[in-house]
């Protein structure tokens, strides 16, 4: 008896590709007439700005803006370059008082407030989106989530810099700022309806007014594979070698990776080569390039050779805080009983909201009151460490009866003696 072949399942379509803004695609603006001229535009609409930027990153020394992208109203979309040595003053004054809409503005308040740009109100449609419990929040998912387009999204990881910068390159930037307002009217509906608009407006505002992140301390440990040198004078090979290229990086403003690789800086770290032959012999450093950089690179090995055993780093930098979580059974069995009573209340707490257990409580504040929760546990004990450790007001409210309920449930741990 024959059997009949099923009936192939019809695939959804994919949704519509949005290729070209609204208009077409504008110049990068680079003469102070342009500038004065696209400010006047922005400045005649009303309402929020659609505000983004690129950087050069993995390319350039540090995240200075290379481009910034705007967006108001029915105003042309507007494509600064932040390079040409405009004055940015008139853009600054009519940007103080609107709200700014970014994507993940974290990322670009920084290279913006480097160039006098920095909003009073803010939404961010990413961190919005979180809250919101979709399930995915990059840009172009969020698009595809709520508004049913796809957005060409082929250029984000070139080098920014580059100039003049090719038009596809432009007709990217602009299709940034394209859907951002249309998406934060559709977020903050989605807000309201959940109950969740006052939290978001506290994050953003948190935001806003972060202040700009200190420098880390001994930025240099921080190099990817450094969990293999375990040696203090192969560490200070460690920090030469990351101090040499450094400096080299911001003297020639490219990324440091791309004069020298991680991996470069440990190996000739725990090789410690003493001439320019030993140091050709290893894979990374054989090229010209850094044949050419042979005598900077032995030079900071040779220092850390050098150097007094006094003044060598030791194996870790003093920790700020509490251990790693992995020592904690041996080290502190009740904080570790806490932290497994804690996290999973949490993770619940977070699935009835629907939204990231990361964004409910940060994971530095949950392990830290789970090592050393304060001495007499009570609502408003907690609700004050959890302030101490710049939880909004929304998180505290929301999580200090389950962390309270879940801290005192906790046994105290029984200590085994023998004798």
């Amino acid at each position: 008896m024959a059997v009949a072949s099923p009936e192939p399942v019809a695939s959804e379509p994919e949704p519509p590709l949005l290729s070209e803004p609204t208009g077409g695609v504008p110049e990068a603006i680079v003469s102070q007439d342009a500038l004065d001229e696209a400010v006047a535009g922005l400045q005649a609409e009303s309402g929020p700005v659609a505000v983004d930027a690129e950087r050069a990153s993995g390319y350039r020394y540090g995240q200075r803006a290379y481009l910034v992208q705007l967006r108001r109203g029915q105003a042309a979309p507007v494509l600064l370059d932040p390079v040409a040595g405009l004055d940015l003053t008139g853009l600054a004054d009519m940007l103080d008082g609107p709200e700014w809409v970014l994507h993940a503005a974290n990322q670009d308040l920084p290279c913006l407030a480097e160039l006098g740009l920095a909003p009073r109100l803010l939404f961010d449609t990413e961190l919005g989106s979180r809250l919101a419990g979709l399930p995915k929040v990059g840009l172009s998912a969020v698009v595809e989530q709520l508004l049913g387009v796809r957005l060409a999204k082929e250029h984000s990881a070139v080098d920014w810099s580059t100039r003049p910068m090719p038009q596809s390159w432009l007709r990217y930037a602009a299709l940034d700022v394209e859907l951002l307002l249309d998406l934060r009217l559709i977020l903050r509906e989605m807000l309201e309806a959940q109950g969740k608009l006052h939290w978001a407006e506290e994050e953003f505002a948190a935001v806003a007014a972060a202040p700009p992140t200190p420098p880390r301390m001994d930025p240099w440990r921080r190099t990817s594979g450094m969990h293999t040198v375990r040696n203090r004078r192969n560490l200070a090979a460690v920090r030469a070698l990351w101090q040499a290229r450094e400096d080299m990086a911001r003297a020639r403003d490219l990324a440091p990776g791309r004069l020298l690789p991680d991996s470069a800086i440990v190996e000739a770290a725990l090789q410690m080569p003493s001439s320019a032959a030993e140091l050709a012999a290893l894979k990374v450093f054989s090229g010209p390039a850094n044949r050419r950089l042979a005598a900077v690179w032995l030079g900071a090995i040779e220092r850390a050779r050098r150097m007094p055993e006094a003044e060598l780093p030791m194996p870790a930098a003093a920790p700020e805080g509490p251990p790693p979580v992995r020592s904690w059974p041996e080290r502190d069995p009740a904080a570790a009983a806490r932290l497994s009573r804690v996290r999973p209340a949490l993770a619940d707490l977070a699935a009835q909201h629907r939204l990231p257990v990361e964004n409910l409580l940060s994971p530095d504040t949950v392990r830290r009151l789970a090592w050393q929760p304060p001495e007499e546990l009570s609502v408003d004990a907690v609700a004050a460490t959890l302030r101490s450790r710049g939880a909004r007001q929304w998180q505290i409210e929301t999580t200090t009866p389950v962390l309270l309920a879940t801290l005192l449930a906790v046994p105290e741990p029984v200590v085994v003696t023998n004798g």
